[in-house]
């Protein structure tokens, strides 16, 4: 099954190396899981927890609404101006989904399955955690999203999350959706052309490479990067990019009156953990996400997908 996988991500890739360093790193992974050498304990890895945590909510009588709300998929908007967009890209639109975790998820999961053929998009973006689980088994996963992606319009995009594993990749691929392992792409249009970049996960398995992702892109040419989690904005400013996109933290999934997330999962201030924000001349985007993770429950945040609609900026203006 290995050296299956090994081969197809060499022919891929160009080489086995990346492959086997991010197998081997899940491989560790999964055996800190299991109490081998250092436990790892995250909340997200440690199941037994889970049911106790849905008993919590269902005696506080708030199980059920959080429920419905996890499924209540919303279309968020929103625009970004740059100087350096070039003009046959006024307009353009990207739609952004991140953190599905399909197969624990089914009620969300058909929710997109309503409203993403009625959307209008010239390019789709995916940002990662497409499994419930963060190892084991991912053919569900699969298996779930397959009905979801027959209803994007291509190109998709996508880059891998920390619930992820690198042997999805193929599956995903044939699938439609052209991953970015560290890679980049240029999106043409009208004559003209921007860069879309992509990093793998630098949340858990730290296997990011921006400058990698960036070596390709002239210096004054529009750039967006993809990252699952927000958290390497510093990076990704430095590095010149106008425009990251992410997801990771579900916009703190649970949350006071407000909006107020008790927890992103990251580290990064909290005007990060969701929605649009800027840092020095780079605008980002944080993404509440698809699906919810741990429980199925979501309390003063909801899912969404979100419509990015690309301006240009008049000369003299504020980017």
């Amino acid at each position: 099954m290995i050296e299956t996988v090994l081969s197809k991500l060499e022919q891929r890739l160009g080489g086995r190396l990346y492959a086997k360093q991010r197998l081997g790193i899940e491989t560790d992974h999964e055996a800190q899981i299991f109490g081998q050498g250092l436990t790892f304990f995250h909340i997200e890895n440690w199941y037994s927890i889970h049911s106790v945590i849905r008993t919590l909510f269902k005696l506080t009588g708030l199980y059920w609404r959080g429920r419905a709300n996890a499924a209540r998929v919303q279309v968020r908007q929103n625009d970004i101006r740059s100087k350096k967009l070039p003009p046959a890209f006024d307009g353009f639109t990207l739609l952004h989904m991140s953190d599905f975790h399909a197969d624990m998820n089914d009620g969300a999961m058909g929710r997109l399955e309503q409203i993403l053929p009625e959307l209008r998009y010239d390019l789709c973006v995916l940002t990662g955690d497409y499994r419930g689980a963060t190892f084991g088994n991912f053919d569900d996963a699969l298996a779930r999203m397959r009905p979801v992606l027959a209803g994007i319009r291509r190109p998709i995009y996508g880059v891998l999350g920390n619930h992820d594993t690198i042997r999805m990749v193929p599956d995903l691929e044939a699938m439609g959706i052209r991953m970015l392992l560290n890679e980049c792409e240029s999106i043409k249009r009208g004559g003209a052309t921007i860069y879309l970049s992509g990093i793998d996960d630098a949340h858990y398995f730290r296997v990011d490479n921006i400058e990698k992702a960036a070596s390709t892109i002239p210096h004054e040419a529009f750039s967006i990067l993809l990252s699952h989690t927000p958290e390497i904005y510093r990076q990704a400013a430095h590095a010149g990019y106008d425009l990251l996109l992410s997801g990771h933290t579900h916009g703190g999934q649970i949350c006071l009156p407000g909006s107020i997330p008790l927890t992103l999962d990251s580290i990064l201030p909290r005007r990060f953990g969701a929605g649009a924000w800027e840092y020095h001349n780079m605008a980002g985007y944080t993404s509440t996400g698809v699906g919810s993770s741990i429980v199925t429950v979501r309390i003063n945040c909801l899912p969404e997908i979100t419509l990015h609609r690309l301006w240009r900026a008049e000369e003299g203006a504020h980017q």
